[in-house]
């Protein structure tokens, strides 16, 4: 392999951009993976705390028809 050979330098070049390129794409394809499983647990947690507004807001509604009612009665 001679050094000054133009075609063997260019192709180090693009060895070495393709090193790089590979470096990339597996760095995305982890980022990739941890926004997907943040994603997932925002899903969940949204799905939790939806659930959990909805017991609240018929927790209220009840309590209102029950002051309803005594005041009423009252």
């Amino acid at each position: 392999m001679n050094p000054n050979d133009p075609l063997q330098a260019e192709l180090a070049a693009l060895n070495a951009t393709l090193d790089q390129l590979l470096q990339t794409v597996q760095r995305m394809d982890e980022e990739n993976r941890s926004l997907r499983h943040s994603q997932e647990q925002l899903a969940t947690e949204r799905a939790g705390l939806l659930a959990r507004n909805e017991q609240a807001r018929s927790r209220v509604e009840a309590m209102i028809q029950r002051l309803k009612s005594l005041e009423s009665s009252g």
